[in-house]
């Protein structure tokens, strides 16, 4: 059994695939061919953002509009610290300052209420510049994003919505993606809409941050790329990645409403053996991962682990707690809900064509070891 399963669905649109590969072969443009153009356009049409950049990873997705509103040294990002590294980690990049606020115990995403909290203190002490928040849509579910631009309206900041999971989610009928000044998401392989390698996308309805991006995307090109405006990166999405995800985009709505059929069969089967996930009615998840929490979650996975059961942690270790933030100076306790969660949650195998015989086999597994 796979925790996910990309073959499936490679089995399924194979032939669109190869014929797509080979369209790319055939032209020879594999920097920026116009399969990354076709997907950009499709991009923006799903989410409904004006502007999408194609870009080399989930990363330089979040790191290009941070150099677009020139975050540098002085500069306060907030961000939650129950997620992947990479979201606090191009903060740092730039030498700006990521400021950790806690999560929403329910949704796992940060909590609106303690960012104004982060925001006040930060202000008070006066040493930083109040610039951006990073709100992660964690596990596919867009995080809180009234209340998060309320905030960021309020003391004049932008939000970067970090939707490398939530791609493919909803948030009050808007599209993740859509859902602020600027966004980025990740196609990497394991993603709701993941490519055959590393790739990402930046959004926004700014035409100015639109421009920059693209400045930023070829070493910081003005008219032509021996024409430096800026400093820029290498950060161009392989126009062969773009050519598998086109065909991935034509049946990635539905792929979402098959995962939510798997996360709604889970849901009703486990809620009384593990605290299941929480969706807010407003929103749909993109399910990138189904993630339970159990008090004693290392006995269930070892159980599951007998039965070929495979399972994941995300996220053991919170990144406040992390060596590559130690000089922020944070301490365990500083952040008890992300460290709460950190070691009770673990994600069971989630895809579109999780068969029901084997979604069965793995919740009696869970019950049986809960």
């Amino acid at each position: 059994m796979q925790f996910i399963d990309l073959m499936a669905q490679q089995a399924r649109i194979k032939d669109k695939i190869d014929a797509r590969i080979q369209d790319v072969m055939a032209h020879g443009k594999y920097i920026l061919g116009p399969e990354v153009k076709e997907l950009e356009q499709k991009l923006t049409e799903f989410t409904g953002a004006k502007y999408a950049v194609g870009v080399a990873s989930g990363t330089d997705a979040l790191l290009m509009p941070l150099m677009a509103y020139e975050i540098g040294p002085g500069d306060a990002v907030f961000c939650p610290p129950f997620t992947f590294i990479a979201t606090a980690e191009v903060v740092k990049l730039l030498g700006a300052t990521p400021v950790f606020v806690d999560i929403d115990a329910s949704t796992y995403n940060m909590d609106a209420a303690k960012l104004e909290e982060a925001v006040i203190k930060v202000k008070e002490k006066g040493k930083l510049n109040l610039k951006g928040i990073i709100p992660v849509d964690l596990f596919g579910q867009p995080a809180d994003y009234d209340e998060i631009n309320a905030v960021a309206d309020k003391y004049g900041m932008f939000v970067l919505e970090d939707a490398a999971q939530g791609f493919g989610g909803t948030y009050k009928g808007k599209k993740a993606c859509s859902l602020s000044h600027s966004a980025g998401t990740s196609f990497f392989p394991a993603k709701p809409l993941g490519t055959y390698g590393d790739g990402g996308m930046c959004f926004t309805n700014d035409k100015d941050i639109y421009e920059k991006l693209l400045s930023i995307r070829v070493h910081g090109k003005g008219t032509n790329k021996y024409d430096n405006v800026r400093v820029g990166l290498n950060g161009r999405l392989d126009t062969l990645m773009a050519a598998i995800l086109l065909p991935k985009v034509e049946i990635f709505a539905e792929e979402i409403e098959l995962r939510q059929e798997v996360a709604k069969r889970y849901n009703e089967k486990l809620k009384d053996y593990v605290t299941v996930p929480y969706v807010k009615d407003e929103n749909i998840s993109a399910w990138a991962q189904y993630s339970v929490l159990h008090d004693d979650r290392e006995k269930v996975m070892s159980g599951l682990k007998e039965e070929g059961i495979p399972t994941a942690v995300y996220y053991p270790k919170p990144l406040h707690l992390q060596d590559a933030f130690a000089d922020l100076g944070y301490k365990y306790g500083d952040f008890p809900v992300s460290e709460d969660i950190a070691g009770k949650i673990f994600s069971l195998p989630m895809y579109p064509y999780l068969g029901k015989e084997d979604q069965d086999k793995i919740i009696e597994a869970v019950k049986k070891y809960s």
